[in-house]
């Protein structure tokens, strides 16, 4: 009686799993003491190594990018001196360069999502970049400066999103905490050695600051080269034609209340120049104004390396707990408490290391967490949008606890201002703590399909948690598991079912129902 079963039962299984691209594919079938179990997978995402080519030509770019564009950064207030414009000027640049950057990315990233094609964009914001720094040696005013800073910002705008999409389509979905993590490591590597690079060019050249921005041109290559010769881009179809207000009603409404509990966050997020002040003017009774200086500058290169090294240390650890949303709460809290030790004012040199320490440490884990969650609550043909919404909302917060802890400052006190932050630091972690995960991203942070006894079909990992939706999947015969009618609906010219699809967004969002189930997955 088997033995005719038997060679049926394997024809079948290679079959499905070619047709709809599974993950998983394990079917076991009990006839009293017979057990035949036949499960040819492909390579799961917990045995692929994370650190593949993408990742780490991701994070090459962004440490020669960092490093030519932070190299320019560091002598960019003397030239401006030189050329005889002032802190108004230097402002209006910033200011200027970073809101145009922020709003950028919201447009870069729902315009990257109508594109099969990410590299090429993401190309042309590393090269636009790279050139338009080096166009500061070219200046002679002021508002030739403002020109070359906001089309350099502006590249970065339109590079963020598809850079972020790309890493997460070819990064495997449970070490997206490394993977984001490690960027921002390389990133920071940047940050610190372009200042230091910049110092020993300056030595070198003899003060000559034309020379120092046309040598950022060589880092910025660099940047470009290893983008187009490491990163891959994984084939994905074009996301639909939507305009861009049904882009932003189209992300996910866990997204969306991520989205919210970050701006709450993001609105206390004082920018960490105010620590350099901080230390600056507290050191000073003590110490004098020239070596106070010093000192603060020493302590913030202390920031930077802790920000680089936690970057990592945060996603490797997400990548390991049950959930990742506690490690970005954690890691609210961890500001909240670097803002209560701001308001004692103390003028201990110990306590102040322990305080920029703690700073790098919660913006490391924010930076590189924020964006590994914002890959798992949207769907993969969102991601562009998803991580430009991320980084507008970033912006906004930005700009909002700049005025508010200035203002708090400057009216009343330091303990005022700090307290004010700490406050939405702590409101920012209790709304992330509470935030429910949707099925898709419960599906993804679970380790392994459970066993059954019986016979089962399992597509992808399904979450153990019984709070949640879960598939029936005991007991259903298998011209049950996927009906005719959806199928037919998504056929394409060729009469098949495009098996891309089903890997980058599952039968769900194909209109498949789950054998069991009542109802259909989103």
């Amino acid at each position: 009686m088997l033995l005719p079963f038997r060679p049926v039962l394997g024809r079948a299984m290679p079959s499905l799993t070619e047709r709809y691209g599974t993950r998983h594919f394990v079917l076991n079938f009990q006839l009293s003491t017979v057990n035949c179990k036949l499960s040819p997978m492909p390579e799961s995402s917990q045995q692929q190594s994370w650190l593949n080519r993408t990742v780490l030509g991701v994070g090459l770019t962004s440490l020669f990018s960092d490093w030519s564009h932070e190299t320019a950064t560091a002598v960019l207030p003397a030239f401006l001196a030189a050329i005889g414009a002032g802190p108004a000027w230097l402002g209006a640049i910033e200011g200027i360069a970073d809101g145009l950057s922020s709003f950028t990315k919201l447009a870069a990233g729902h315009f990257t999502d109508r594109l099969k094609h990410r590299k090429p964009l993401a190309l042309f914001g590393y090269a636009f970049t790279a050139f338009s720094t080096a166009s500061f040696a070219l200046a002679t005013h002021a508002y030739h400066v403002l020109f070359g800073r906001a089309a350099a910002w502006l590249g970065r705008g339109v590079r963020s999103p598809a850079r972020k999409a790309l890493l997460a389509a070819d990064a495997p979905p449970n070490a997206y905490g490394r993977a984001f993590g490690f960027e921002r490591l390389m990133d920071t590597v940047g940050a610190i050695v372009g200042p230091l690079t910049a110092l020993w060019l300056l030595q070198a050249t003899g003060n000559s600051f034309r020379k120092v921005f046309l040598w950022t041109l060589l880092p910025g290559l660099i940047a470009v080269a290893s983008f187009w010769l490491l990163v891959r881009e994984r084939p994905i179809a074009a996301g639909p034609q939507r305009s861009f207000l049904l882009g932003l009603k189209a992300l996910p409404p866990p997204f969306r209340r991520f989205l919210f509990g970050v701006g709450i966050f993001g609105a206390g997020d004082f920018s960490h120049s105010m620590l350099i002040l901080y230390a600056s003017r507290i050191l000073a009774p003590a110490h004098g104004l020239a070596r106070a200086a010093s000192l603060a500058v020493g302590l913030y290169t202390l920031h930077n390396v802790f920000y680089a090294a936690s970057a990592y240390l945060s996603g490797w650890l997400s990548d390991h707990v049950p959930s990742r949303k506690l490690i970005l709460a954690a890691g609210y809290a961890l500001a909240g408490i670097t803002a209560i030790l701001l308001c004692t004012g103390t003028r201990s040199l110990g306590l102040l290391a322990v305080i920029f320490i703690l700073a790098g440490l919660y913006i490391g884990t924010e930076e590189a967490l924020e964006d590994s969650l914002s890959a798992e609550f949207v769907p993969m043909d969102q991601h562009g949008m998803a991580f430009g919404t991320l980084a507008a909302v970033n912006a906004v917060g930005d700009f909002l606890s700049s005025l508010l802890v200035g203002f708090l400052w400057s009216t009343f006190n330091v303990q005022t201002a700090f307290t004010a932050s700490a406050l939405l630091f702590f409101a920012g972690a209790l709304l992330l703590r509470r935030l429910r995960l949707s099925q898709r991203v419960a599906e993804r942070s679970c380790s392994q399909p459970q066993t059954h006894s019986r016979r089962r079909l399992c597509l992808g990992r399904h979450h153990r948690d019984s709070s949640l939706h879960r598939h029936a999947l005991l007991g259903a015969p298998s011209s049950n598991l996927y009906p005719r009618r959806p199928l037919h609906r998504h056929r394409g010219s060729s009469g098949r079912l495009s098996v891309r699809r089903i890997r980058a967004h599952g039968p769900a969002r194909h209109g498949l129902r789950y054998p069991g189930c009542g109802q259909r997955c989103r």
